[in-house]
């Protein structure tokens, strides 16, 4: 293997390791919705509702691809499964 070559693999291996790296730390960074907030969601991924045995409102969280299929991960408020009409 000559030095062009290592050199080449080398910088695709570094580049490699930045894109893993910049999309682990997009997904470990939620984002919270406010009034307002743009969402640009192609794909829904996973939704988890927030729990409480009391009627009020919890945290849920939306996973989902956006436009340039990017995991996204979005919290947002919601009621709790708790709260029912009697």
């Amino acid at each position: 293997m000559n030095w062009k070559n290592l050199s080449i693999a080398t910088l695709f291996a570094a580049l490699s390791l930045g894109a893993l790296s910049a999309q682990a730390r997009d997904m470990s960074q939620p984002e919270t919705y406010r009034y307002g907030t743009h969402l640009d969601i192609k794909k829904v991924i996973a939704s988890k509702e927030g729990t409480t045995p009391a009627c009020g409102v919890v945290t849920s969280q939306l996973t989902y691809l956006d436009s340039m299929d990017q995991t996204r991960v979005l919290n947002y408020q919601s009621f709790s499964g708790g709260c029912h009409d009697n």
